[in-house]
């Protein structure tokens, strides 16, 4: 993108070093450059110094010598909008930087002189491929250094979590580009890009050391850095120890810079929950304050915390577990299962164990699963339970603040398709099903992600507000590990008071298909036979039966004919009985005429480009369609890739992976060099279209409308159109 070159006497706030003091001094962490001395000196207590580096840490205002930069589309319909990036710019929100939300290009922008070759690295969250997010360098020439892709393009993050990015730098001028551009298409509210921590190594000296900010200290002289002060204790600018609170009257969080009063306490400080099954299997109904207790007990108007229920049976293990009269569910030995009712049982002969999990009882959470805190403005809610058991459900927990991010992970180690499917071509290893409902009275948001192989998290689906009582299905079409995700957060809005923290998310059942489990049983077990490929298990005669052609086994049931299913019209089976395809050649009759339709040169993938379009800002842009109509014998030969949004690490084999979807549709959304003064096209926000191909019909139809006797009496003649059907 063209820029305006900023030199480094024009920007404020750069480090420049002056003749007399150009030589090499370079002073260590803790310590800076006494000028009249020419020694280095220790930093007193309550300040500290990086010795030879610079850090921002504190994001009260935007600090001397960043500025921001903001640039409309190049491209619009409507010139008044020209004038609407005027005030786009980076916003300072007390402990990070925040980006703007609108389709403006905004650059944050810093100049810094190096002494010696140094390094820069700042800590960001980044979750909406909506905005891209660029970090690039350039020299006092305006000339962009020579940066590696995955430098320049800035990685997606799990939603709440953190990541960090560092890039070296030559000595002399360096000018950092923190970039952002919105691609806004639809009316949800895009997640803006956070950033704080921004350390820059290399420069010459420091001549003075920096005040801890509120809420931190440095005890002892020669500080690096500052610690935050404890919970219930407070401290000013500059400190060297911590204030404590009157904890019956006032608390203060970790890193606070004064005390707060409690206020009475309400029925929003206290949750309901159950409590882990005893040795006996019994369990209760529990009432707890919520941690840290901010709230007064005793004063006027409190409630009281109510007390616990009645003990009562747990509920029974989850499916493929059993306990032996004991609080612990364990899995089923190999070659067995259960229902979690019942122990385990062989499997009976031809027969094998279905993979998977299957969670819908919520006595303690799964070996396999992990809750956990976040909060972008580190308040150290990562002490607490993200998600508690709750019996019949699983439920968001407390945290310490409503803008807390509550994140639960199910890790799988990988998928085995069962004997009777294994090796065939069927794109399908497993499907994730779960059933939740949102409880909300304010902006609450809840994610699903996935992170294939932890290459990159990716968002599949959120939802926002309150939601009945429904089930999500995300299939995976790579047998890989993978890490699936959701997050919870009851509002974007921070604020000390806790206003919703009856807000929640209710997850019922969580079941994988497939799923090679990673939890080690105590027995070993026998093996069970399995039915070669493509065939079922006869009822009457537990023998193995091939199905009938033109059907297909749903993959982890085979047992009695109805589990081969019926290709759609237009389609056959594969010899594996795994998956329904269409050749592209059909017949039929018309008039006694045998009509026969040929559309194999469709089946390789091929592309369509739609547009130009413009977004409500004006920027251009064009849907690329790729589009394999009849597949490869059941594989999705179209494939959309993102070619920026998410650049993963290498592989294994050295090559690179890039975010992608293959269908037998789908569409990526392109963003033209030129419309957005870019250096080359962008593709982005890649979704399938089209991701089982269900059959194909033949119709009689006039200029592809079904014709209507009483609006045509005398018809013209007309060749019957294909229809072919998919489902997403």
């Amino acid at each position: 993108m063209d820029m305006l070159c900023f030199h480094p006497e024009r920007v404020h706030g750069v480090f420049r070093s002056t003749a007399s003091v150009y030589r090499a001094f370079s002073c260590k962490a803790g310590e800076f450059l006494e000028m009249s001395a020419q020694e280095c000196i220790k930093c007193a207590a309550g300040t500290y110094s990086l010795g030879s580096g610079l850090r921002f840490d504190e994001w009260e205002k935007i600090p001397l010598g960043f500025s921001s930069l903001a640039t409309s589309p190049n491209y619009s319909p409507n010139r008044q909008h020209a004038s609407t990036c005027k005030s786009a710019k980076w916003v300072a929100q007390g402990s990070y930087l925040e980006s703007n939300r609108d389709e403006c290009t905004v650059s944050l922008i810093y100049t810094v002189h190096l002494k010696k070759p140094g390094s820069v690295s700042f800590d960001y969250q980044y979750v909406d491929n909506s905005i891209i997010f660029e970090f690039f360098i350039q020299n006092d020439q305006c000339q962009e250094m020579d940066v590696d892709s995955n430098k320049k393009w800035i990685k997606l993050t799990t939603h709440g979590e953190w990541g960090t990015h560092s890039v070296n730098l030559n000595s002399g001028t360096n000018i950092l580009y923190w970039r952002t551009t919105g691609v806004t298409l639809g009316s949800k509210a895009v997640k803006p890009i956070l950033l704080k921590n921004i350390q820059i190594e290399g420069v010459a000296y420091t001549s003075e050391c920096f005040p801890c900010k509120p809420g931190t200290f440095s005890r002892t002289p020669g500080s690096s850095s500052c610690a935050p002060c404890p919970r219930d204790t407070y401290s000013g600018r500059g400190a060297s120890s911590c204030t404590p609170c009157n904890t019956k009257t006032h608390y203060a969080l970790e890193g606070s810079a004064m005390c707060k009063s409690k206020p009475p306490c309400s029925k929003k400080d206290y949750i309901q929950t159950y409590s882990t099954c005893d040795k006996d299997g019994k369990t209760r109904v529990v009432y707890k304050w919520l941690e840290p207790r901010i709230c007064l007990e005793a004063a006027a108007g409190a409630v009281k915390l109510p007390p616990s229920g009645q003990l009562k049976p747990c509920p029974p293990c989850n499916p493929g577990f059993y306990n032996n009269h004991t609080a612990t569910c364990s899995p089923c030995p190999p070659g067995t299962y259960s229902d979690g009712v019942k122990a385990c049982q062989s499997c009976p002969a031809g027969t094998e164990p279905v993979l998977g999990f299957e969670y819908k009882w919520w006595n303690v959470l799964p070996a396999n699963m992990k809750s956990s805190c976040f909060n972008v403005a580190n308040n150290n809610c990562d002490g607490l339970n993200g998600w508690e058991v709750a019996g019949d459900h699983l439920q968001s927990g407390s945290g310490r603040s409503d803008n807390d991010n509550l994140i639960l992970t199910l890790r799988v180690p990988g998928f085995k398709l069962p004997m009777s499917v294994q090796g065939t071509s069927g794109s399908e290893y497993g499907r994730i099903t779960f059933e939740f409902e949102t409880s909300c009275s304010a902006d609450c948001e809840f994610y699903f992600m996935t992170d294939v192989k932890k290459r990159s998290t990716n968002v599949v689906e959120s939802w926002d507000g309150r939601k009945t009582k429904q089930s999500y299905t995300y299939i995976m079409t790579e047998n890989s590990s993978v890490a699936f995700t959701w997050a919870f957060q009851r509002t974007s809005r921070a604020s000390d008071v806790r206003r919703y923290a009856n807000d929640m998310v209710k997850i019922y059942s969580v079941s994988v298909t497939n799923a090679v489990c990673a939890l080690k049983s105590k027995k070993a077990g026998s093996s069970c036979v399995s039915c070669p490929a493509g065939h079922y298990i006869d009822k009457k005669t537990n023998h193995c039966q091939k199905c009938p052609p033109n059907t297909v086994l749903s993959g982890d049931n085979i047992y009695g004919k109805e589990t081969c299913q019926p290709c759609g019209p237009g389609s056959k089976s594969n010899k594996e009985h795994s998956v329904c395809f269409s050749d592209c050649l059909f017949k039929y009759t018309h008039h006694n005429q045998i009509l026969q339709y040929d559309f194999s040169a469709l089946t390789p993938a091929g592309s369509i480009l739609n547009g130009p379009s413009f977004t409500a800002k004006g920027t251009k842009y064009y849907h690329l369609f790729n589009i394999s109509l009849c597949g490869a014998e059941g594989h999705k030969a179209a494939v959309c890739r993102d070619n920026i949004t998410d650049l993963p690490n290498e592989d294994v084999k050295g090559g690179q992976l890039g975010s992608s979807v293959e269908a037998f549709l789908c569409q990526s959304t392109i963003i033209p060099s030129d419309g957005r003064g870019l250096r080359t096209a962008l593709s982005s926000q890649s979704i399938s279209l089209a991701d089982t191909f269900q059959g194909a019909t033949v119709e009689k139809s006039l200029n592809g409308i079904n014709a209507r006797p009483e609006l045509f009496p005398s018809p013209p003649k007309r060749i019957p159109d294909v229809h072919f059907f998919y489902r997403y």
